[in-house]
């Protein structure tokens, strides 16, 4: 053991730091400078001792921290962490907060409150009113002396005395800026103050009250009027906002807008008494001021409605007394022409003006004037009114109504709109936008932040509805026209009286139900049978049994039932079965068959109706027709009430269209059979029974292929909900759908598809195109259009020439510019195609022709099927039809050429006043005839405005076309349909395991592998050319084209380049040159299309290249090109046939005139001129190493040799 703490400090090992710069002051050798080591100074030391510095350990004692500081610092942490998430409770409590502009209609509870009976009674105790007269009145020496301490309470009246005398003295200080008393709602929103504060508040406000008390006859009554007028106030600024359903944004309660301060106009009308009474009756009428004053305020409103509350008539004449037509139009678009026309003169009746103020402009026809204020006018007229004026400065107002059916023309619209109303807002010069439908589907436009940036306000117009009954079916029939029949007859025999209307999908359906039922309930068929009293004592039950049901069913608004009466005989139908059995076994006899009684089946509005009972695709009737022929046999011997049965469509004559607005005779029910077309657009009176079949035509189209065919297929709910509300106009009413309910909420969808994604939209892109919209994917539509939609769209304009030529890519892709080609197509008011072979008529003049045959492509259905009449009136119209096509090339032009000579026969008939005789012996649809004219005459008009000194005029004796012009128009047809080409299959390309009936007499085009057909009343049917180019394909039970025309194969590099895939040129035979087009001309083969049809062998131009430099050069030296050089020929040093040999590039002539003509691009006699027009030497020295010296001079002399 050694002794405690001996040599503690040697045995402490501790870190030393050595101090080394003494060693580093010792002198080395110049050589071992650089490793800082000399062997020969090993030993030598420093003349002084190393300094050393211990280390020495900082050990920290760590306290023990006591719970009161650690709570401290708990508390501390806890502070941060709040802090931290401070910005998400204020993110978070922002979303729950009210906007500023709805708490201002709240009343504050400060104003609305009593005081208290404390507090009453304490200030009615003081002498507030003395003191404050005696501190306004006297002077400091005058005033008495008040002993204020020795009363209770006394430094709190004190204080509202002296508080009140400082506000009065800051007012009255000139030097006091922007002090001012406090607003109600700066009063309200502090709410919540110190206690202090509300009670020298409430002392101050107690005094004030009571000064006020003896001037306005006490306090209660005061507040009381106070607190009416600022309810007053909330319940007129809630009235504003009540039907608006779009929470306002942030930005606009956070940033209140300042609007700018007008007068308020108000144009007077003088409308007649009756027309008044029937307008206050109107729901929107009530809502007058609440709509006119959401215009006033907003760039764009939506009003929704269901139709019959009146907007479509009242929202104009709303603006027009409010001054928006003062010194510009109010704009009202409609998708369709009918309704254009027809309200235009509704609204001109109910305002008690004449046509000149308020008129209307459709696609042919209008009476706009320019004393005009109101303008009706079709969705396509704005448009193209849009292209010469962006920013529509003529309108003060643009009403975009039936904006539920999602045209393209109003979806397009819209988009424009979005951006025109900004850009005139801008320039200080307002337009307002006001969209109107029929149903609740404004999501696509108010949540669309492409479309508009802030949400317009959206106004709801309760519409006069009374309530309607819905029955339903047990089960749903394929056969809806025979439904339809039998439930009109029962409504008209056994319930009371009341307007019918019934739905179908299309003209042929609704002629016949229109055929059937004036058959049977004619003023001349009442005839009285055995059965009389027992129907009419059936009728008198179901009557009463009706009735009941009415007047319990009048509070409901609508209610699903399900048709319990379907399972009665319907009609006794197996009665009127057996009864025809039984007088068919009595006697047998051939029937009297008086053919006055039948009447033509006019065309249907779309090709697929007339076709249907060719191809079994569309809606045929029961086949057991004779049953039902006899079982409205049987019910027409009932003596009923004559029923007034109006058919309604499209395609029917306005005069005919109008007749459903008219009053029945009397003694008759109205019954209107229709189409979707009285679905929304039009308002039929004195309706109180809807029978909807629950189906509507559809025309499909397929994207890539282009083949549209129109099919039958179920409504959307909404348009269910439409018809329906057909029936609740006037009164309470019914609707009978023809299906089940089980149907309805399975296989309806909920709205229909908009038109856009349902048709090419080839003529939209190129019309925004020409607007200089290039990207056209980025518009902002309601419902954009589909990808596969807008590519192939571009890719057919690119094909015939409308657009620039481009590669698919994500970075050229949607953008191709428009060419001057493609602004000229645009100027026509067709299909781009169709604006294409205008555009190229002129050179020929062919105008005439190409006008007549345009206007006749463009209408659909102006040839009346053959197959709808009987043999002999078929076998005329055909026979005339294969007249008209001729022989030759006019044959060959095929379908255009018949209509051709149809519609120049029309017109010298109708110069004689037999326009109709003429169209009904050649089977000529009138309406679509006198359409054409039409469209013939604003077709020759704009050409006229475009081409000076052509003066195109319709002439009524047109010749047609000789042997040459049919032939020119054969190619402008393929100019204009370069993209629809089609072959016939040839036997020997059918293979073994085909069907080869199936490919007989087919044709194949470029984009489809399915065989396609020429109809049976195509004029080409008979002659089956190779090759034909046709206007569009349908597909019913088989793919049919329709407007065939012949063409040549050698046509197709020159009309089609795009689509041909040429190889190299042949030399055999070998090129030559053309003198008449200045161009050296080859021999090729190629194919054509995706299918890569071989083409036969065309003598095309020789496509620019060094080799076709060469054969120009061959030719200028051999003096073809240039007819004065061929005295030189002889004097040439080598053959001109030379310059094609493989070796000539050796030689430095032949490769001078080979570069200097391919830097020019000439490889034709007109570019070689317009070069010699700039550079009159170019050529000269290369052509003089092809001659001698001696030649060089003459060569100068006559160069150029023009």
């Amino acid at each position: 053991m050694g002794r405690k703490k001996y040599n503690w400090k040697a045995r402490n090992v501790a870190e030393v730091e050595v101090d080394n710069s003494a060693t580093k002051k010792i002198p080395i050798d110049i050589k071992y400078r650089e490793n800082k080591y000399d062997s020969c100074n090993a030993l030598v030391l420093p003349n002084e001792k190393r300094k050393t510095k211990r280390k020495v350990e900082k050990i920290t004692a760590t306290r023990l921290l006591s719970k009161k500081r650690r709570k401290q610092l708990e508390k501390v942490i806890e502070k941060k962490k709040k802090k931290l998430h401070r910005t998400e409770l204020l993110q978070e409590l922002e979303k729950v907060q009210v906007p500023q502009e709805e708490l201002k209609q709240y009343v504050s509870l400060t104003s609305v409150q009593t005081k208290g009976l404390k507090r009453q009674f304490r200030e009615d105790k003081l002498p507030t009113k003395e003191h404050k007269v005696n501190l306004d009145n006297q002077s400091e020496d005058d005033a008495p002396e008040v002993s204020i301490n020795a009363i209770k309470g006394s430094k709190k009246r004190r204080l509202a005395i002296l508080e009140e005398q400082k506000a009065k003295d800051a007012v009255s200080d000139p030097n006091v800026i922007g002090f001012d008393e406090l607003s109600d709602s700066e009063s309200e929103s502090n709410p919540e103050n110190d206690k202090d504060e509300e009670e020298e508040n409430a002392g101050e406000t107690a005094s004030s009250e009571e000064t006020k008390q003896t001037e306005e006859n006490g306090d209660i009554s005061s507040k009381k009027n106070n607190t009416d007028s600022t309810t007053e106030n909330i319940v007129k600024e809630e009235r504003k906002s009540v039907d608006n359903q779009v929470t306002p944004s942030k930005e606009s309660s956070e940033t209140p807008r300042l609007m700018e301060k007008k007068p308020t106009t108000f144009v007077i009308l003088e409308r007649k008494p009756e027309i008044q009474a029937a307008r206050l009756k109107l729901p929107v009428v009530a809502e007058e001021q609440v709509i006119v004053e959401a215009i006033n305020e907003n760039p764009v409103v939506i009003i929704t409605g269901e139709t019959g509350s009146g907007k479509t008539t009242q929202v104009p004449q709303f603006l027009y007394e409010a001054g928006y037509a003062k010194d510009r139009l109010i704009g009202i678009t409609e998708p369709r022409r009918v309704a254009a026309i027809s309200m235009s003169k509704r609204v001109t009746e109910e305002m008690n003006l004449t046509e000149r103020e308020v008129s209307y402009l459709i696609r042919f026809e209008g009476n706009v004037t320019s004393e005009t204020r109101v303008k009706f006018m079709t969705d396509g007229v704005l448009l193209k009114e849009i292209q010469s004026d962006f920013l529509l400065t003529k309108y003060s107002v643009i009403i975009l109504d039936e904006a539920h059916e999602r045209s393209v023309y109003t979806d397009i619209l819209i988009g424009l709109l979005s951006r025109i109303v900004p850009l005139r807002n801008k320039r200080k010069d307002p337009l307002k936008l006001v969209i109107m439908s029929a149903t609740l589907r404004v999501e696509e436009f108010v949540e669309n932040s492409k479309l508009f940036k802030t949400k317009p306000p959206v106004l709801t117009v309760e519409s006069r509805q009374f309530p309607v009954t819905i029955h339903f079916n047990k089960k749903t029939s394929i056969n809806y026209v025979s439904d339809a029949l039998k439930k009109a007859i029962k409504i008209h025999t056994r319930l009371p009286d009341g307007g019918i209307l019934i739905f179908l999908t299309g003209q042929q359906e609704v002629n016949f139900i229109v055929r059937k039922l004036r058959k049977t309930f004619s003023t001349r068929n009442k005839k009285k049978t055995a059965n009389t009293k027992e129907s009419s004592q059936k009728t008198d039950d179901s009557l009463r049994e009706t009735e009941d049901t009415e007047n319990k069913n009048d509070n409901s608004n609508e209610s699903d039932n399900n048709d319990d009466d379907d399972d009665d005989d319907d009609f006794r139908c197996k009665e009127a079965i057996r009864y025809n059995k039984l007088r068919q076994k009595k006697k047998i006899q051939f029937p009297d068959i008086n053919l006055d009684d039948y009447s033509v089946i006019p065309a249907d509005d779309t090709y697929e109706d007339l076709i249907g009972a060719e191809d079994d695709e569309e809606v045929q009737l029961d086949e057991d027709e004779d049953e039902d022929d006899d079982m409205v046999d049987l019910k027409a011997c009932v003596n009923a009430q004559p029923l007034w049965v109006l058919p309604l469509y499209s395609l029917l004559p306005s005069h005919k269209q109008a007749r459903v607005f008219e009053p029945p005779p009397e003694g008759h029910r109205l019954c209107v059979v229709a189409t979707n077309v009285a679905e929304t657009s039009l308002t039929i009176p004195n309706i109180k029974y809807v029978v909807d079949c629950g189906r509507c035509k559809t025309r499909m189209y397929d994207k890539v292929t282009g083949v549209s065919t129109y099919k039958i297929c179920y409504t959307s709910k909404a348009s269910a909900n439409q018809r329906a509300g057909r029936a609740g106009r006037t009164g309470p009413g019914h609707c009978y759908r023809l299906y089940s309910s089980a149907v309805f909420n399975d296989q309806f969808e909920q709205f229909s598809q908009s038109e856009i994604q349902r048709k090419p939209v080839d003529d939209l892109l190129l019309q925004m195109k020409v607007m200089n919209i290039d990207k056209v994917v980025n518009f902002p539509f309601p419902t954009p259009p589909d990808i596969v939609q807008l590519q192939m769209a571009e890719k057919r304009l690119t094909i015939l020439g409308a657009l620039q030529q481009f590669r698919f890519n994500k970075e050229s892709s949607y953008n191709a510019k428009v060419t001057p080609l493609g602004r000229s197509i645009a100027a026509f008011p067709v299909a781009p195609r169709y604006g294409k072979m205008l555009a190229l008529s002129h050179q020929h003049y062919l105008l005439e022709y190409t006008v007549c045959m345009v206007a006749a492509l463009s209408v659909q259905e102006v040839l009346m099927e053959a197959f709808e009449m009987d043999g002999n009136s078929r076998n005329k119209w055909l026979r005339m039809r294969r007249f008209w096509a001729g022989t030759g090339n006019n044959l060959l032009l095929g379908d255009p050429m018949v209509l051709i000579r149809a519609i120049g026969g029309a017109e010298y008939a109708g110069a004689k006043g037999k326009l109709l005789r003429f169209c009904e012996e050649h089977g000529l649809r009138h309406k679509a005839v006198v359409e054409i004219r039409k469209l013939r005459q604003q077709l020759t008009n704009e050409i006229n405005l475009n081409i000076q000194n052509l003066n195109l005029v319709i002439n009524p004796e047109m010749k047609p076309p000789i042997d040459t012009e049919a032939k020119l128009l054969r190619q402008i047809v393929l100019a204009g349909m370069a993209d629809q080409v089609a072959r016939k299959v040839m036997p020997d390309e059918v293979n073994e395991d085909q069907d080869k009936a199936k490919w007989k007499y087919a044709y194949k085009t470029t984009d489809m592998e399915d065989p396609v057909f020429m109809h049976s009343s195509c004029v080409l049917r008979k002659t089956c050319p190779e090759w034909v180019v046709y206007q569009e394909i349908y597909e019913t039970n088989k793919m049919y084209m329709r407007g065939v025309t012949a063409i040549e194969p050698e046509w197709l590099p020159k009309f089609a380049p795009s689509l041909c895939h040429l190889g190299e040129p042949l030399t055999d035979p070998p090129p030559r040159y053309d003198p008449e087009t200045g161009r050296v001309m080859c021999s090729m083969t190629g194919t054509f299309g995706r299918p890569g049809w071989k083409l036969p062998v065309m003598d095309v131009e020789y496509p620019l290249s060094v080799d076709g430099v060469k054969w120009f050069a061959c030719f200028f030296l051999e003096g073809k090109v240039c007819p004065k050089l061929k005295q030189f020929v002889s004097s040439l040093l080598s053959t001109p046939q030379s310059i094609n040999k493989t070796w000539a590039k050796l030689i430095p002539r032949t490769q001078e005139m080979t570069q200097l003509l391919l830097s020019r691009g000439i490889m034709s006699k007109e570019k070689l001129l317009e070069t010699w027009k700039e550079d009159k030497s170019f050529l000269l020295s290369a052509y003089q190493k092809w001659l001698p010296e001696s030649a060089h001079g003459h060569v100068t002399v006559i160069w150029p040799p023009v």
